[in-house]
């Protein structure tokens, strides 16, 4: 049997991380890609971090381009370095997120609004915007956005649920937009996901122990424990492959019951 994403060419954003003890979403996306066989080019705002992830994906024809993806200038060059390079973008997946800084509506600043929507969100549109007329082109390709949860779960902040939420109806609208030329459109929503980025800042924050900040994640959900970047790995294998050829505009939870529990 042959690898599931064998020559495909994906472009995967926040494809390092920040130190912590446990893979990142994105991370864990690359390794699980090129293991089944594609391409990757690996985008991280960090060359370091992106570079690790390289080494741990046995480089190959893997390359790393460092950019800010909030800047519509390095999204285009993402896409121009890509074709130049490969010939070709089959997977465009959209990984990179932040809640930092995020607060109730009354006491959050607006350049914080700014700043999480403009990650969150516009860098999604802005790299869809430059991925499109290549796929358009070759009447082929899988788009996947991460979303979360929270897009419909209550939360004590503002910014974060609503850029998710936007996220959700913009990979519906892309989907639907672009289904006539044979590109898909698809968003993965992890639940409570035992990732760098969830763990090591509520540590910080905190002052507590990243022990007693992962079991009280755990008893939230009702399988019992928190997921692994693996799980959101595992979606977007499927998502980005054939096997999903006629699987689009889906909002697809990857979170052990959470929403069922959250409503």
């Amino acid at each position: 049997m042959s690898a599931r994403l064998s020559n495909k060419v994906a472009i995967i954003t926040g494809a390092g991380q920040q130190p912590g003890t446990t893979p990142g979403n994105g991370r864990a996306t690359a390794i699980r890609f090129a293991e089944e066989g594609a391409t990757c080019v690996l985008v991280d705002i960090n060359r370091d971090w992106a570079e690790e992830t390289r080494e741990m994906i046995g480089g190959g024809d893997s390359i790393v381009i460092p950019a800010d993806v909030t800047d519509e200038a390095a999204c285009q060059d993402i896409v121009r370095t890509t074709l130049e390079k490969f010939g070709r973008i089959d997977v465009l997946h959209n990984n990179v997120g932040l809640s930092k800084g995020d607060k109730a509506t009354p006491d959050l600043d607006a350049d914080v609004w700014d700043r999480i929507m403009g990650i969150n969100l516009k860098s999604m549109f802005m790299l869809c915007k430059a991925a499109l007329p290549s796929m358009r082109e070759r009447r082929a390709g899988a788009i996947t956005n991460i979303s979360s949860t929270a897009s419909f779960a209550l939360r004590p902040t503002v910014t974060y649920k609503t850029s998710k939420g936007a996220v959700n109806s913009f990979t519906q609208h892309v989907a639907a937009e672009n289904a006539p030329y044979g590109v898909r459109a698809n968003a993965i929503l992890p639940g409570l996901i035992n990732t760098p980025m969830a763990i090591e800042r509520r540590a910080q924050e905190s002052g507590r122990s990243r022990e007693d900040i992962r079991a009280e994640r755990d008893a939230l959900v009702p399988m019992g424990r928190m997921g692994e970047a693996w799980d959101i790995a595992n979606a977007a294998v499927f998502l980005a492959s054939d096997e999903a050829k006629y699987i689009t505009g889906v909002l697809l939870p990857v979170d052990g019951g959470l929403l069922l529990k959250r409503g």
